[in-house]
């Protein structure tokens, strides 16, 4: 599904191969058959491998090169694994007709390494390292923390490598508005400016939702329930950097929620404005954001306006009641030993927000307008907020955690496997995970609409869906790129893969989880990491105003270090072209397109500033990687 129309872009150079890949090369016998060979690519995952799990990479071939010599080498030229290639694995474009699978899972021992290919191909592989899950996943899971700091607002920032500045402080005392009405054009533009709709709400703070500067809990309830998931399963303290940005996107949606009006308010922030340029929005506008608090001439910049979901008291759209509900929940049962008071306090909000779900609903509530992102599912999330109040009140011994358990598993079956897998738009996963925990403490019993067993079979078959999918495709990804989030769903199939097996200990999963971090992390046919600082080639032009304006355009240092792009994306989505730089952009790249040569199976991944359709980060995202890098480490 698409994401926010404003997602832009951000561009890299492909890795050199390093000296001692070519003298490798040479000493392997590559120069004697350079003529009869043909070229090609060599797809590592850049990051690393687990030592003790698979470990695959790709020949990306111009021609037939079956019985290619592929050699693993140690830092220091020594040959730790030879073989060769096999039958291609398939075509991926009229350039690249043939992809061979390279398998050297029977290595284990820990250190820095690089393939080599000679004979029928010749090709050589960036560096990359083999060592245990938790140093090889431990920095990407880091480094998506950072992300949420870097993507923070309000006046508690953290400057970080972004140098970032207190932006829209009048979001404490933001004025409510009525929702816009929008040109039927393109669902976007607003025919005119906003009127209000009177009083105001205490807004600061929470996260920017992706290349942008608009905050919603759309998004945000997503994000914040990855983090605070991550947060309890590691056991992350509530002042280690996990734990406290888990805890800054709950405070912003604790401000969000009016309990004692009823009233839930979505959006912060007014997306474009109008097309005789009378109003200017958040998208019209390319600058840093704490220039908004001073500027007199856009009232809609300086002075954000607040959207509420519906009238005080009213139903909440239940894809927002649900997974705001989990969010306090999960703060419940985070806080439920250190503060049972705290505890208490998120579990009465809960409550009340999961009472107040509409579960006869038309069109979902999502963002103002709508379109930025067109939610259609809804089951799923009541069964997420249901699943987490009854471990919350499990926890706290609260009597009512079996109606909850009954009410999440009537949600649980009414979605059953008829949805998509696990990112913001399907929280299935995260619904059926919790929801066989919770009921496995309280003694598997009998009489709820789904079983433990059945539970776990959603899951499995999730999973099912991905390995269909990646035993077919030449790289092994489970994820369908040719269409909106590939990067978000192939790190929801990891995730869940993981919830799946400490759940059932079942140890079959594992490969298909690896090649989903790999093919993210550059054993895919464009050879880039899809996240920023990771690997040796990665995005360097994100479509982001953050990256774009306070990062380095030098290709030394890391932008939005840890910031998780959309990825490759339907070729369809750029027959348009990228369009026209905004004023105040900074042109990135400075020339040319890197992987162009390497669009396929209907595909295309441009790193360019203004390529929203795969350069953008965006905090679905990196909520998803997040998730999946702090369960593998």
């Amino acid at each position: 599904m698409p994401h926010e129309h404003s997602r832009r872009g951000l561009g890299m150079a492909a890795a050199a191969v390093t000296a001692a890949a070519v003298v490798a090369a040479l000493l392997s016998g590559g120069a004697g058959t350079a003529e009869a060979a043909t070229t090609g690519q060599v797809r590592v995952n850049q990051v690393g491998y687990d030592g003790s799990g698979t470990k695959e990479a790709f020949l990306l071939a111009k021609g037939a090169a079956s019985g290619a010599t592929w050699k693993l080498l140690d830092s220091h030229g020594a040959t730790a694994a030879t073989g060769r290639t096999g039958t291609s694995r398939g075509s991926w474009n009229a350039a690249y007709p043939a992809v061979y699978l390279i398998d050297f899972s029977a290595v284990q021992t820990s250190g820095t390494y690089h393939l080599v290919v000679s004979g029928a191909a010749t090709g050589a592989s960036p560096s990359f390292t083999i060592g245990s899950a938790q140093a090889v996943y431990a920095k990407p899971a880091t480094d998506a923390t950072a992300f949420f700091q870097a993507q923070r607002d309000g006046r508690n920032v953290i400057p970080g490598e972004l140098n970032r500045k207190p932006a829209h402080l009048n979001d404490a005392h933001a004025t409510v508005y009525n929702w816009p009405t929008f040109t039927s054009s393109d669902g976007d533009t607003i025919a005119k400016a906003p009127t209000k709709a009177g009083g105001t709400v205490d807004a600061e703070g929470g996260w920017f939702d992706a290349g942008d500067y608009l905050k919603f809990t759309e998004t945000t309830t997503y994000a914040d329930a990855a983090l605070q998931i991550a947060a309890r399963e590691t056991g992350a303290s509530p002042t280690s950097a996990l734990g406290a940005e888990a805890q800054h996107g709950l405070d912003w949606l604790d401000k969000m929620w009016d309990g004692d009006t009823g009233t839930l308010y979505i959006q912060v922030g007014l997306g474009s404005g109008t097309a005789s340029g009378s109003v200017v929005g958040d998208h019209d506008s390319w600058r840093l954001p704490q220039k908004d608090d001073a500027d007199t001439a856009n009232p809609f910049l300086r002075d954000r306006p607040v959207f509420r979901a519906g009238a005080p008291g009213s139903r909440i759209s239940p894809n927002q009641a649900g997974r705001l509900a989990a969010d306090f929940a999960l703060g419940a049962q985070r806080y439920a030993v250190s503060d049972p008071a705290k505890a208490k306090g998120y579990l009465t909000a809960a409550a009340q927000v999961y009472a107040l779900a509409d579960t006869h609903p038309g069109t979902l509530v999502t963002t103002v307008p709508h379109a930025y992102y067109p939610e259609t599912s809804w089951q799923d999330d009541l069964a997420f907020g249901g699943a987490e109040l009854a471990l919350a009140a499990q926890k706290l011994g609260d009597s009512r955690a079996d109606g909850w358990l009954k009410q999440s598993a009537t949600w649980a079956k009414a979605y059953g496997t008829t949805g998509d897998t696990l990112n913001m738009y399907d929280t299935s996963a995260l619904a059926y995970a919790d929801l066989a925990r919770a009921i496995k403490a309280a003694g598997q019993p009998a009489g709820l609409p789904v079983s433990y067993d059945t539970l776990v079979g959603n899951l499995k078959a999730q999973i099912a869906s991905g390995q269909a999918r990646a035993d077919k495709d030449p790289f092994h990804a489970g994820a369908v790129y040719n269409d909106f989030d590939a990067d978000s769903h192939t790190l929801g199939l990891a995730t869940t893969t993981r919830l799946y097996r400490g759940l059932t200990g079942d140890t079959s999963v594992d490969r298909f989880a690896v090649q989903q971090l790999d093919w993210l992390l550059g054993a895919n046919a464009w050879g880039t990491s899809f996240m920023v600082g990771e690997g040796s080639t990665y995005p360097q032009c994100t479509a982001g105003q953050l990256g774009n304006l306070a990062g380095s355009l030098d290709g030394k240092a890391p932008l939005e270090t840890g910031a998780i792009v959309n990825g490759p994306n339907g070729s369809s989505q750029f027959n348009g072209g990228l369009g026209d730089y905004l004023a105040g952009m900074r042109k990135c790249p400075a020339a040319g397109d890197p992987f162009g040569a390497f669009t396929g199976h209907g595909s295309r991944y441009v790193d360019d500033v203004r390529s929203w359709q795969s350069s953008e980060p965006a905090l679905d995202m990196d909520a998803s990687g997040l998730l999946a890098f702090y369960l593998s480490s």
